[in-house]
């Protein structure tokens, strides 16, 4: 992290930085190398993506090293415990690596002697919350802009904030949402890069036992380890899913439980599903609808009913070098924790100060506009003080973006009514979002279309 301005000193610190990776990060084309130096030097200290498994023969645990490529290291059961999430995948470490030959064939000369999860072990919440009262709002989603690299300058105001979106999923537990846009616009890349908390997988890996439980072990999935997982890929019609995988994921992200056997187990993760889709908006609004790249057994709407939000991918522009930027913001891992600890907390009832609820709305409606519009609050608002305007402002973000995937269940499956989402504010009049959304489509297509959209 960078404690200063002086570019002398920051210069010192990259290349300082630098000179640890060549050392000891390992490269693929030199693990035999490596493997050498650390036969010839007894221990040696490298970085790497580590994963444990059980040998259930020798009831001992045995790590692989990803680049490294070796396996059947030995590790203590105390560092398993330590560190669960090397059960269930891979984790970037340091690592202390010993190497003792053994004349019994059996034993593994490879020994994990310690090893450190690459990410930041504390913060300071409370400092966090007190930092953020000296900026205006203003200023506070410009420095969350270029702390997930970009220049704030290159993004109107409704861009930023849906750049933002992308990060509800780590700030709300069981939050669902899906992107679906064109190629090229950094939908999977918040959830590779951001966080040691996320966990991006592509959607032709997805399986019951990798997600929820392997039910011939007992051991749990990703779910049960990780605050978000992101199904990269996820559209495709050509592709198929498991009905049995679909029909768990339903109740999940209904219920937040799956079954282990005969007993169900609750889980916190967040489901974020990426997509490309295969044709423009005004092709799909005209011959089908904004969900058709999904594949058949997800193009179902007891599926699309599960997720709180839809954000539209066509909206974000595709990433060019100039929107990168330059300047200040948090070390990702730091924010990544923040995040993390805003997680237990709840403000899905703070716009009640202002504004109400149609009565119209159903209670599945209203928990996803909730939980969208306490994603946001935590993310702009973590201690507090937002103006009326300024939640009306993320209100309307929150239930457009429920209202997007309602309109579109309304065209899939005609069982579904019509619904007006509509809130009261403290002057009693009523505000229709559909307006806004239906104006905003209107002035979109006709753009898209030369004006020739009727």
């Amino acid at each position: 992290y960078c404690a200063t301005d002086d570019e002398a000193s920051i210069a010192t610190g990259i290349e300082t930085v630098k000179e640890i990776l060549r050392k000891h990060y390992v490269h693929r084309s030199e693990a035999g190398l490596i493997q050498s130096t650390i036969k010839e030097r007894g221990r040696y200290k490298v970085i790497d993506q580590i994963s444990v498994s059980l040998n259930e023969k020798t009831d001992s645990y045995e790590a692989s090293f990803d680049n490294l490529g070796i396996k059947k290291v030995a590790v203590d059961s105390g560092t398993v415990k330590a560190h669960p999430k090397l059960l269930v995948t891979g984790v970037w470490c340091i690592a202390d690596v010993q190497y003792e030959f053994s004349e019994d064939a059996r034993t593994s000369p490879w020994i994990l002697e310690t090893i450190k999860p690459i990410q930041i072990a504390r913060v300071d919440y409370e400092n966090y919350k007190a930092g953020r009262a000296k900026f205006s709002t203003d200023e506070w989603i410009d420095l969350l802009m270029q702390s997930i690299g970009f220049n704030p300058d290159m993004f109107g105001r409704r861009s930023k904030l849906l750049q933002l979106m992308r990060l509800i999923p780590f700030v709300e537990r069981n939050y669902n949402i899906i992107e679906l846009g064109p190629k090229g616009t950094g939908k999977s890349h918040i959830y590779s890069e951001f966080s040691p908390h996320g966990q991006l997988i592509s959607g032709g890996e997805v399986s019951i036992p990798k997600l929820f439980v392997n039910n011939s072990n007992g051991r749990i999935g990703l779910v049960g380890y990780w605050d978000v997982v992101a199904f990269d890929e996820f559209a495709g019609r050509e592709k198929t899913a498991n009905k049995a995988l679909v029909d768990i994921m339903k109740n999940y992200m209904a219920n937040k439980t799956f079954s282990r056997g005969i007993n169900p187990m609750g889980a916190e993760a967040s489901f974020s599903f990426v997509g490309n889709t295969d044709h423009n908006v005004p092709y799909m609004l005209k011959n089908s609808d904004l969900f058709e790249a999904l594949p058949p057994q997800f193009h179902d709407s007891a599926f699309i009913d599960r997720l709180h939000a839809y954000l539209p991918g066509w909206e974000i522009d595709v990433i060019r070098g100039e929107m990168f930027t330059r300047g200040y913001g948090f070390i990702v891992d730091y924010l990544a924790e923040i995040l993390r600890h805003l997680r237990q907390e709840d403000y899905s009832n703070r716009p009640d100060r202002y504004f109400k609820f149609s009565e119209q709305i159903s209670t599945r409606d209203r928990d996803a506009i909730s939980k969208t519009m306490s994603g946001l609050l935590k993310i702009l608002f973590p201690a507090g003080g937002e103006t009326e305007e300024e939640t009306e402002e993320l209100l309307k973000l929150a239930l457009e973006s429920r209202k997007r995937v309602k309109d579109q269940l309304f065209r899939i499956d005609a069982t579904y009514p019509e619904v007006d989402f509509y809130y009261t504010g403290s002057d009693g009049r009523k505000r229709h979002e559909h307006r806004m959304v239906k104006a905003f489509y209107v002035t979109y297509l006709k753009e898209k279309t030369d004006g020739s959209f009727a």
